[in-house]
């Protein structure tokens, strides 16, 4: 088994693609109408398959907020990440590292429904994803 992508629901359809493109994601698919609306599916450029669904559906109004806390995204270089997001008008918070190491750096930002976006520098040599030696105890689940 994996996990194939993450669906969130959006308000603004084209506001939360111009959001996401801008952040880097290409849209590569759509499915016009399926029983919960609309479908938008995304990608990054370096990753092979869709990870992001925009889910637009007008009819079912506001959109509130349940257990989905963030998405988190890799970057190979924050600053530049960073420098060339604000070229394009979005603005993150400013960076932290969470080992007080100058390169694994953290960050966040907000789409336009008020999704939590964490963008992650990781430091040299880390895998490209978590695993459990990001872990102290390699036991836990």
């Amino acid at each position: 088994m994996r996990t194939l992508h993450v669906g969130v629901r959006v308000h603004d359809l084209e506001r939360s693609i111009g959001f996401y493109t801008v952040l880097g994601y290409e849209v590569v698919g759509t499915v016009p109408e399926t029983d919960f609306g609309s479908l938008t599916m995304l990608q990054l450029p370096s990753d092979e398959y869709v990870n992001l669904e925009l889910v637009h559906e007008p009819s079912a109004g506001a959109i509130e907020f349940g257990g989905l806390h963030h998405l988190v995204i890799q970057v190979d270089d924050l600053e530049a990440t960073l420098v060339g997001l604000a070229a394009r008008g979005l603005q993150a918070e400013v960076p932290s590292s969470p080992d007080g190491s100058d390169d694994f750096l953290t960050t966040w930002l907000t789409d336009p429904d008020g999704y939590r976006i964490e963008l992650v520098q990781w430091p040299d040599g880390h895998p490209v994803g978590m695993t459990r030696a990001d872990f102290a105890d390699p036991g836990q689940s």
